[in-house]
Parts: structure tokens; sequence; C-alpha cells
């Protein structure tokens, strides 16, 4: 069964435009992103749109040696599934592209789990309950169950989100299951969405050396210096259809 990690990108973000190709510790928030997902040993998938401002995408991940697939900017499910068809995958891994620290062993060991389940009617993640900090987010599921999402879902947020046809179980065959963690630190953000998040994950790389930390670390220089995590303790998460 061939797994693979599909993350969607693009650069017309509304809150921090073009917030992957910022950069700190030497390379762009993008780049870390995609070190971070090569190091599960799955293969990989840049999911971007057709939109000609996401061209500069195709040079970073190229450069990081990453295929790339193009689809809609607004129906971001079919997108995914047309990563998935295009790379022949009977299982992925999604995650988003402002997660520049997200946690490889993490991903790891949820697929390690989805595997041994030999459901393909499961779908795992590790937040739809909130233990981890943001920045740390995955969900698994099948190509079978994507498709059927692909077929199905109409409305507006299911195409725009991918998954919520999936995590509210519209078709009554799913399957769910969320994996907790008891390292604390959900309250903290490490993704990348506004100018504050920025400040946080640049001190982060620049001051603590970002890219060799795993999840238990980052949390614990964030435990340690509570001046770095009220750098962006204000940030709202956005809703889902915003």
């Amino acid at each position: 069964m061939k797994i693979g990690i599909v993350t969607q990108v693009r650069v017309t973000s509304s809150r921090l435009p073009a917030k992957v190709l910022l950069t700190a510790g030497g390379q762009s928030f993008l780049e870390h992103h995609l070190d971070r997902l090569g190091q599960t040993g799955l293969p990989v998938v840049v999911a971007t749109t057709t939109n000609y401002h996401d061209d500069v995408i195709l040079e970073v991940a190229k450069h990081a040696g990453v295929p790339v697939y193009r689809g809609s900017e607004d129906d971001v499910l079919s997108r995914f599934a047309g990563a998935a068809r295009e790379h022949e995958l009977d299982g992925l891994v999604r995650v988003t592209s402002d997660c520049p620290l997200i946690d490889p062993a993490i991903i790891s060991a949820a697929v390690d789990r989805w595997r041994s389940e030999k459901d393909l009617d499961l779908y795992i993640s590790n937040c739809l309950e909130r233990t981890y900090p943001r920045g740390m987010d995955y969900e698994v599921f099948s190509a079978k169950r994507l498709y059927d999402a692909e077929a199905h879902a109409t409305l507006p947020a299911d195409r725009e989100h991918v998954t919520p046809y999936l995590h509210q179980n519209r078709s009554g065959e799913i399957r769910l299951l969320n994996l907790p963690w008891a390292g604390g630190g959900a309250s903290y953000r490490l993704c990348l969405d506004t100018p504050d998040d920025w400040k946080l994950l640049d001190a982060l790389f620049e001051e603590h050396d970002a890219t060799s930390l795993n999840c238990a670390e980052l949390v614990e220089i964030l435990d340690t210096h509570p001046e770095l995590a009220t750098l962006n303790a204000h940030i709202e998460q956005k809703k889902l259809g915003e």
C-alpha cells in the first residue's frame, strides 16, 4: 500500500501573503517544512494551484526534489484527489505548508498506526481534540475515502478545507480516531499565519536552533521562555469557512 504526504501550498494567503517564502534560519519556511516531511521517508507531493502567482512554488519544490501537482485554487478537495490519482496513492497524510516545525516522528507514528489498523474507512488525526501545539497537525485517510468525498461533498467549506466531509462523518461510514499527546503545549502556535507567528518562528530558528528540535523540545522552550509564547498568544485561529 502506497502512502504519501500531500501538503497544500499557495502564496496568496490573506493574513500574511507569500508567508511560506519568508525566511528564517537560512531557508524559506516552505523549505523547512519540506525538509521535515522528507525525514519521514514517505513520498511527499506539493499540491499547489494553477494560479501564476504559485509558479514560484515549483522552483522551491524542484530544489527540494519534491514533485508538484497543480489544481484548483478554491476547490482544494479536488486538488488533493488529483494529486492522489497522479501519484497512485492508496493512503494520504494531509498537512499544510504553514507548519515549518511539524515533527516527522509524529507523522510516522500516525502512519504506522493507520497501516496496522488495515481499515480503509479509518480517519486518524491529532487535532479532532487539541492536545498538540498548532503546527503539528496531520490527518491520515485512504484515497478511497478521499474520492468518495470528492464525489459527494457539496458545501463550499467541504471543497475548500478538504476533509470536513470525512471528519464530520457525513457519509456515516468513517471510523474516527484521535491520537492525543500528553506533552502539553496545546495553547501554543507553531504555525505561520500572521506577522506575530513569524516573529515567534524567527526567534525559534535564529535563537534556539529550531531546525533540529522535535515537538517536545519546542514545547519545553516555550514553557521555559513565556515571553516567546506571548508573541502570538493573542492570535485567533481562523474558523472553518472563513
